[in-house]
């Protein structure tokens, strides 16, 4: 998602698819049941995705941090914003100061969300996976988090690049953890370089978040399944002042509420 600066330090799957200044869990609208709007969404730097766009997906969402600032999510869901996913923690210490808002006003707003956590390779995974917990609660309806892993250049405190082995022990490491807490096997987030790097499809039991934005993710990562696709990070969503990221899922909208019957939280 390439929201790598360092933040404030505080401490297949289904036929339809082809503490302290943590937030309080909001009760929603049952998520196997959520609306799906579609989307009005603009973008700035548009590509044709060389005939798979993905307007042909029906159910469109984004994922977000505190770059994008106060969200007006009362504005966003009627606009075709279906699911969003948010940024929570990064690295061992590493807090979005824009989650707790955020994840109280999707779910106000009867988006479905979920959490993502930005991964460094210069702290233990338990760690990390320990940070998450601590700062995100079990709430109802919550989608499934989600491990965002990518190389980080320009990191000013950690550029390290790991074998491969070592990047797929240290994401198992991650998400079991994260899985036996929250009885919901995580996704994972990544990029086309480093998933062909480190061999990100020999993870087990795991479903990928695909950044593409300039191809169909079956160009890109040829032969890999995916449940959600990251296809732009210039567009112009109503309620969100700036660009964003947006998102499709890979299904339909039948496929999406069987999705979210199976993975969101009860």
């Amino acid at each position: 998602m390439q929201h790598s600066t360092r933040l404030v330090l505080l401490p297949v799957l289904f036929a339809l698819l082809i503490g302290c200044g943590r937030p309080a869990p909001v009760q929603n609208q049952n998520a196997s049941q959520a609306r799906v709007v579609k989307s009005n969404f603009t973008d700035s730097d548009p590509q044709d995705f060389a005939g798979k766009h993905p307007k042909r997906y029906p159910v469109h969402g984004i994922d977000a941090a505190r770059y994008q600032g106060a969200i007006d999510w009362q504005t966003a869901a009627p606009s075709g914003v279906s699911f969003a996913y948010l940024k929570a923690t990064e690295g061992g210490d590493g807090l979005d100061l824009a989650f707790a808002a955020n994840w109280q006003g999707a779910a106000a707003a009867g988006i479905p969300r979920g959490a993502f956590h930005f991964f460094y390779f210069c702290r233990p995974a338990t760690e990390q996976a320990r940070w998450f917990i601590h700062n995100v609660p079990k709430s109802p309806r919550a989608l499934p988090p989600v491990l965002d892993m990518e190389w980080t250049p320009f990191s000013p405190t950690c550029t390290l690049r790991p074998s491969a082995a070592d990047v797929r022990a240290e994401a198992e490491t991650f998400l079991d953890i994260i899985e036996k807490h929250y009885g919901q096997r995580p996704l994972i987030y990544t990029s086309p370089e480093f998933f062909a790097t480190n061999q990100m499809g020999r993870i087990p039991r795991t479903e990928f978040w695909l950044r593409s934005v300039a191809g169909h993710p079956s160009i890109t990562y040829p032969g890999q399944p995916w449940t959600f696709w990251q296809y732009s990070s210039t567009s112009g969503v109503p309620g969100v002042n700036g660009p964003v990221d947006t998102n499709v899922f890979a299904g339909s909208v039948d496929g999406w509420q069987a999705w979210l019957a199976a993975r969101a939280r009860p």
